[in-house]
């Protein structure tokens, strides 16, 4: 029950719940013993009376006698019908409290791990994969939802049950009590067992058909390549092995689930047969009466579901803390990247990097060494480098998504960490490498960028990426909806919608990373002319590997291998002869050939 605790401040929240939900337990239970006890009082009266009639037979007061008996027993129906609807008013309020609870509780834990994912740095989604989080805040979830709602209001039903009929039994006849109650444990340990079987076989079903989903999400997602190298039949034997492999699993689960109701019948059984055999002598002696095997009967099977539940509660209560624990895993990571002051003050946009060193947490790889630049305020700096050299690294230090290992990065001259993170992140307008667009409308993924984005804006930042002639082409233009990951568009479509929700924000520091690898060099030139009035009079970090995209910058630098090797204008960089006019010739070249 230790990982279980952290879910006590919830039970605490929603303590209205609980307390209301056992009280509708214990008052369900109080009438589901008393048409018991009703039951008892009306056979022996049965009993009695056919003792009693023959007695009548023939006199005056005999149709007096039966007149009564029968008003006597309808009394009896009316009462045992009118408990038993009460009993069902109030295990519907438990189970609108209770269960309602567990409902609620699984909201906020749902969105208290989103939440927390989401405050957890890209070093963090660096170590994990995708399904794991999802499994974590949806599966997980769920199984701790189960403890939270069914296993606890099993749990009370099971103690107050226990508490209110075992100790009526007892009062009435020990011996009758400790024989009809014999089957009950083995009854809830062969559940106990039988439940663990189809719990891990249900397990193994939920990985079968994860791995069978997440491969027909592959063929859906990749199928322009099967299609391409005609690997269809392939493909189709591969699913058809998985399905097989499901079908397997859930045929073994299916004859686990067989064993369920006959066991819980056969001991049950077992249980009304020693009652009515023990009751029976028990009668003979004159230490109960014939309606006490009736009621002891009524007892058994009110007690054979919360018994049987407590084998089944305590699975849900092992699995629950097995997800728990996972939960709690990702719950307890803690975000190293942590504002030292929370300044919010207005950033002009200078930025420096002084000797600054990143070795990535998860990977330990070395990604920039030293690097120190600095940049004044509306000037633009281009980052130019080969595959690996740390150029991305960079923009991710300046959005502050890792720390340095070692050196500092300074904005308007005081350290970065310093600065309250989201407002440092609201004033930086960044279209990564790695182009990801919403599974919405064009507008909605420009708009993106900024929360009140006008009309204007939209057309404005859409035309900036030269984007807007591209939307006009389309039958919905800005309204067009785009597929998962933003699929219907080209590469260079992506691109210039990721550039247009950057420049939507009119942020004081621009930072472009390789945004315009997928673009034609006449759209690039169309893109970069543009962006030339943006620009002014706002700090601007190009990054590419492209020497073109350098011709607007003030500066430019080069990277090899995470160092800095050259800094200057394109004029100084040409003239020293080195990497940069390597690179330059290298490009001119091969564009000057393809020409």
């Amino acid at each position: 029950m230790k990982e279980l605790r952290h879910l006590n401040k919830y039970l605490y929240k929603y303590k209205g719940h609980l307390f209301m939900g056992t009280l509708f337990v214990i008052l369900s239970n109080i009438f589901a013993i008393v048409p018991a006890q009703m039951v008892r009082h009306a056979l022996n009266l049965v009993l009695d009376a056919l003792n009693v009639y023959p007695l009548f037979d023939g006199g005056q007061l005999q149709d007096s006698f039966r007149s009564d008996f029968y008003m006597t027993i309808l009394f009896y129906g009316l009462l045992i019908v009118a408990m038993a609807f009460l009993r069902g008013v109030f295990l519907f309020f438990m189970r609108q409290t209770i269960i309602v609870m567990s409902r609620l509780i699984e909201y906020d834990l749902k969105n208290d791990v989103f939440k927390h994912y989401q405050s957890l740095p890209l070093s963090f989604y660096r170590r994990n994969n995708t399904g794991d989080l999802m499994a974590r805040i949806s599966e997980d979830v769920s199984k701790v939802r189960m403890y939270l709602g069914p296993a606890i209001m099993y749990g009370i039903n099971l103690t107050v049950s226990c508490i209110l009929i075992i100790g009526y039994m007892l009062t009435v006849n020990v011996k009758l009590t400790l024989w009809a109650l014999a089957p009950l444990p083995l009854l809830s340990v062969s559940i106990y067992y039988v439940n663990n079987l189809i719990n891990k076989r249900s397990e193994a079903i939920q990985k079968s058909l994860s791995g069978m989903s997440t491969f027909v999400q592959e063929a859906f997602s990749g199928i322009r390549v099967i299609k391409a190298f005609v690997r269809e039949k392939d493909s189709a034997g591969l699913f058809d092995d998985a399905a097989n492999d499901y079908t397997d699993k859930q045929l073994s689960l299916a004859k686990v689930n067989a064993l369920f109701y006959p066991l819980m019948l056969v001991l049950i059984g077992l249980s009304t047969i020693l009652t009515v055999y023990v009751g029976g002598i028990e009668v003979i002696r004159g230490s109960i009466t014939p309606g006490n095997i009736a009621e002891f009967i009524m007892y058994v099977n009110m007690l054979t579901w919360p018994v049987t539940s407590l084998g089944w509660v305590t699975s849900i209560v092992q699995r629950a803390a097995a997800s728990q624990k996972r939960i709690n895993e990702f719950l307890h990571t803690e975000n190293e990247i942590v504002s030292i002051s929370n300044l919010e003050e207005p950033i002009k946009g200078k930025v420096a990097f002084e000797d600054v060193t990143l070795v990535y947490p998860d990977s330990g790889i070395e990604a920039v060494k030293k690097v120190s630049f600095e940049i004044n305020e509306g000037e633009t700096l281009a980052i130019l480098g080969t595959t690996g050299s740390g150029k991305s690294t960079i923009a991710n230090l300046l959005c502050r998504m890792y720390d340095p290992t070692d050196g500092r990065v300074l904005i308007d001259g005081r350290d970065i960490k310093l600065f309250d993170i989201n407002h440092i992140r609201n004033k930086m307008g960044y279209v990564p490498q790695d182009v990801f667009l919403f599974s919405d409308s064009i507008r909605n993924n420009i708009a993106f960028g900024k929360d009140d984005a006008t009309e204007e804006e939209i057309i404005q930042a859409a035309k900036d990426a030269d984007l807007w002639n591209n939307i006009s082409m389309f039958d919905k233009g800005l309204e067009t909806v785009l597929g998962e990951r933003g699929i219907t568009l080209s590469g260079g479509q992506k691109q210039r919608t990721s550039i247009a929700r950057a420049l939507i924000r009119k942020p004081t520091v621009l930072i472009l990373d390789d945004c315009l690898s997928a673009v034609d060099t006449k759209t690039e030139n169309a893109i970069l002319n543009n962006l030339q009035g943006i620009m002014e009079n706002r700090t601007s970090v190009i990054i590419s590997h492209r020497v073109s995209s350098a011709k607007l910058a003030d500066r430019i630098l080069v990277l090899d291998q995470g160092e800095v090797v050259e800094t200057g204008t394109h004029a100084e960089l040409m003239e020293k002869q080195g990497a940069y006019k390597e690179l330059y010739e290298k490009q001119v070249s091969t564009g000057t050939e393809a020409e």
